[in-house]
């Protein structure tokens, strides 16, 4: 009887797809809102200085109100004229409501609180900075400093930047007054000398303080060469002085009635949040208006 039973067995397994056990139980459905990991790959080919991360998935198309970033996003140079700028341009309807999912280039705090530190700059950091022995500061008085912030999508995130070291506790304080009103920034990271010589794309929005290089449309050092100035949300907040704006796609958000999230305006918290550090606004300079800057000295 038994060796009847294992032959209809063994035949039945022939027939059929075969005996290999039980299936695994399928892989538990990661959670809407979760961040995916981000293994880290080679730096990018805008030269941001620092080491890409992935791309979001292609399968996340939306996180809140945030979207995947246009595919073009960083990918159209802009013809530079005489004046040694590209000329300001509509903004493409993409970007006129700009909402962007975050692409972490650090990890993001696991347990999504603010977190802050500030260091020394480490060599590896320095090198892909755009600090060289040229710059009116050492590096021994510049400090890295990592803080937490708000993306659009909603998601807490880590941010880097190079910052002088007198200014390094009050920044702290700042962005975690940020985080703590929910205010959205997109992204914040170190900028790269091949960044700042790259020909405009008119459609960058990083966070950031450090760019060793001269006042725009000027030869004297501008503070972000000393790491005493921040510039925030620049594509929601740009330079504007005549024709020239700054990036060249987001006139847009030359219209400061039409508030749209990420936006700086002098009644709100980013201006209030650099005002009790003693920083001044661009926005409220009176020959040109740079909403997305933030300075020590109001230069």
């Amino acid at each position: 009887m038994r060796l009847r039973r294992l032959l209809t067995t063994l035949l039945a397994c022939g027939v059929a797809a075969g005996c290999a056990g039980p299936s695994p139980a399928p892989a538990p459905a990661t959670a809407p809102g979760a961040p995916a990991a981000t293994p880290s790959t080679p730096e990018n080919s805008r030269g941001r200085g620092q080491a890409a991360a992935p791309e979001p998935s292609p399968s996340v198309t939306r996180v809140g109100d945030a979207t995947a970033a246009p595919a073009w996003l960083g990918t159209r140079v802009l013809p530079v004229g005489a004046n040694g700028f590209a000329a300001a341009r509509a903004t493409p309807p993409e970007l006129r409501n700009r909402s962007i999912i975050t692409t972490d280039y650090l990890p993001p705090p696991g347990d999504g609180k603010f977190h802050a530190t500030i260091r020394a700059v480490p060599a590896a950091v320095l090198a892909r900075s755009s600090w060289t022995s040229a710059c009116p500061v050492k590096a021994t008085d510049l400090r890295y400093v990592t803080v937490g912030f708000r993306g659009f999508d909603g998601r807490a995130h880590t941010g880097e930047m190079l910052v002088h070291r007198s200014a390094a506790n009050g920044l702290v304080k700042v962005f975690g007054r940020l985080f703590a009103e929910g205010y959205p920034i997109e992204g914040m990271r170190i900028t790269s000398r091949a960044a700042l010589d790259a020909p405009p794309t008119g459609d960058d929005n990083l966070t950031d303080a450090y760019a060793c290089r001269p006042v725009r449309d000027a030869k004297a050092w501008s503070q972000h060469a000393y790491g005493l100035a921040v510039d925030v949300n620049p594509f929601q907040n740009p330079y504007h002085k005549g024709k020239i704006v700054l990036p060249e796609l987001a006139t847009s958000y030359l219209d400061r009635g039409a508030v749209r999230p990420g936006m700086i305006g002098p009644d709100g918290p980013v201006v209030e949040a650099f005002a009790a550090i003693g920083w001044k606004w661009g926005g409220a300079y009176r020959s040109l208006k740079d909403y997305m800057h933030f300075s020590a000295t109001g230069g």
